[in-house]
């Protein structure tokens, strides 16, 4: 028979996260590394008193406010590459609800966040209970369904058993580099207190393994077909290069084939900006070297980003183009009418250079003409002197 412990559903949260750990290309790092809480009616008597008595190696880190703490965390994942995360613990009501455009935030842009949200009485006995928003059509819906909306993975437990499926859900969204994005666990005051014999092996060590998934034959294949048949490539350097930590693999790629390339907000930094084939940044908010570039390309090969209207322009930048994608997600692979490569950037990346075979470009003196043209327009716009006479630079 398995051996139990009996723990309170609070404990139980707290002993599952400290035994979490990931795994990539055979390095192992532990995946959660503290808790950021403000302790208030909702979370004090459960989670709160399992972080303060517990033995347990999470950094407890105490936020003045929701909304900052949550995005705190968002920066803290986004900076580790998604393979860390601190989990945020908010009280009933208005503080939970500072945490739903964190999680938006997170869900939009594919990064892990962790939240864990206090919620009323599953009795509904103290009902109304601080801050209690009263539907009358649903004595079921509370604030935090308003998390429905823009969470990933969400679930809310009635009984201390029920963490177990929600936790595990949680870690499956939390660690799909696909598909990850705000998880939100939402516990009832009552129930966060009550106490069940859990199974041991759920408290073991788990090492949610990562991998680098390649694009099937066929996918390979019409990539090939797609960029051979270009003359004038341009890549873009999207977020799921640096999450893939590709950016090596991007550099040696456009050397390789004389591709330039540019970035989007997310894929800053994965190469250096020095490089001379980085364009810098793309669309809306990128810069003349980038947009004139993409504008002479036929062939937009775009590595690990999800097209928003900021790197696309609304799509007017691509209206002509046709569109080859690297991403993990199908997703975001499949828009534009996009050829697809369905495979982790950096696998991708390196797949792709050695079926490429001596192809080279044709792209010549266009790639620095570009780039001077923008060096000197900054050195212009940075030498503008504003007074009360002046005319708004656009």
């Amino acid at each position: 028979m398995a051996k139990t412990i009996k723990l309170s559903l609070g404990e139980a949260i707290v002993r599952y996260l400290d035994n979490q750990y990931v795994s990539l290309d055979g390095r192992e790092e532990k995946f959660v590394e503290g808790f950021f809480t403000i302790f208030g009616h909702g979370c004090v008597l459960g989670v709160g008193e399992a972080l303060s008595m517990a033995k347990h190696s999470l950094k407890v880190y105490q936020g003045k406010n929701e909304q900052g703490m949550a995005h705190v965390a968002i920066a803290y994942a986004k900076q580790h590459n998604r393979r860390k995360i601190l989990p945020c613990m908010s009280s009933i009501g208005p503080g939970a609800a500072n945490m739903v455009t964190a999680a938006g935030t997170a869900t939009a842009n594919n990064i892990p966040l962790l939240l864990f949200c206090g919620d009323t009485f599953a009795s509904r006995q103290p009902d109304p209970v601080l801050q209690q928003i009263e539907q009358l059509y649903s004595p079921t819906v509370t604030t935090n369904d308003a998390f429905r909306a823009v969470a990933r993975f969400f679930d809310r437990v009635a009984r201390p058993e029920q963490i177990m499926s929600a936790l595990t859900g949680a870690m499956r969204t939390l660690t799909d580099p696909a598909h990850t994005g705000a998880a939100v666990i939402a516990l009832p005051q009552d129930v966060q207190g009550e106490t069940f014999d859990y199974p041991e092996e759920f408290f073991a060590k788990r090492v949610h393994k990562l991998t680098r998934p390649l694009p099937v034959k066929e996918e390979l294949d019409e990539g090939v077909a797609a960029i051979t048949a270009a003359k004038k490539p341009l890549l873009i350097v999207g977020g799921g290069v640096r999450y893939s930590e590709a950016g090596e693999a991007a550099r040696a790629f456009c050397e390789e084939f004389n591709i330039p390339f540019a970035e989007t907000q997310a894929g800053k930094s994965a190469i250096p900006s020095s490089h001379p084939l980085n364009a810098g940044g793309i669309g809306v908010t990128g810069n003349s070297a980038a947009n004139e570039l993409v504008r002479k390309c036929d062939l937009v090969i775009a590595v690990g980003t999800r097209f928003t209207d900021f790197t696309t322009g609304s799509k007017e930048l691509f209206a002509d183009k046709k569109v080859l994608t690297l991403n993990a997600s199908s997703f975001h692979g499949g828009k534009l009418e996009a050829v697809k490569m369905t495979c982790d950037a950096k696998a991708g990346l390196e797949i792709l250079k050695i079926a490429l075979g001596d192809y080279k470009s044709a792209w010549g003196e266009e790639i620095e003409k570009a780039r001077q043209g923008w060096k000197k327009e900054y050195k212009r716009l940075a030498s503008l002197v504003i007074n009360e006479e002046s005319e708004g630079e656009i």
